[in-house]
């Protein structure tokens, strides 16, 4: 049994990469479990609160990832950058200094968006943020998503044939990259 931690950058409602991530729970190999740790409830990031009381969603989310094999990051793209909401869980478990749970994680990106571009510039923004944080990313297959809206079937999940086959080989890539790192 392989866990995955996974980190959707996006949580209103009828969010695509929300369909995106069910979708790759639906297609997963079997033996592959998915956690997804609640970013909505950590508190913006904020120095004093990680001396004095270090919060327990931030808490939550460190040991998730640290008992995980992996984590893979699901972003929108706003205004060319990933999310305020992944970006501060991504702050959270770098903290406090010194005790990251980054620290050589096997990582990999991911994005859906109905737009053209598929989250290309957020991605490359996330892996500038992971890099610096001493991950271990995963470079090939990458998997940006465009046109997404008119993918998705009555379900909420993904219905293109062949973007369910690019999923299964992206998370079957990323199995074998957390095994290597």
């Amino acid at each position: 049994m392989v866990t995955i931690t996974v980190l959707v950058g996006s949580t209103r409602k009828g969010s695509v990469n929300e369909a995106l991530f069910e979708t790759i729970k639906a297609f997963a190999p079997e033996g592959v479990t998915f956690v997804k740790p609640d970013l909505d409830s950590l508190p913006m990031y904020n120095g004093d609160m990680e001396k004095e009381a270090f919060p327990e969603s931030a808490k939550v989310l460190k040991d998730a990832m640290r008992k995980s094999a992996g984590v893979i990051l699901i972003t929108p793209e706003y205004n060319r950058s990933t999310t305020p909401l992944l970006k501060n869980a991504i702050d959270w478990a770098s903290r406090p200094y010194g005790d990251s749970a980054w620290e050589g994680k096997p990582v990999a990106t991911m994005g859906a968006t109905g737009g053209t571009i598929g989250t290309s510039a957020a991605q490359q923004h996330l892996k500038q943020i992971l890099a610096y944080l001493n991950t271990k990313i995963m470079g090939q297959p990458e998997f940006y998503l465009s046109g997404v809206t008119k993918k998705i079937g009555p379900d909420g999940l993904i219905s293109d044939e062949d973007t369910r086959n690019y999923i299964t080989t992206f998370i079957e890539a990323f199995l074998v990259h957390s095994k290597t790192s």
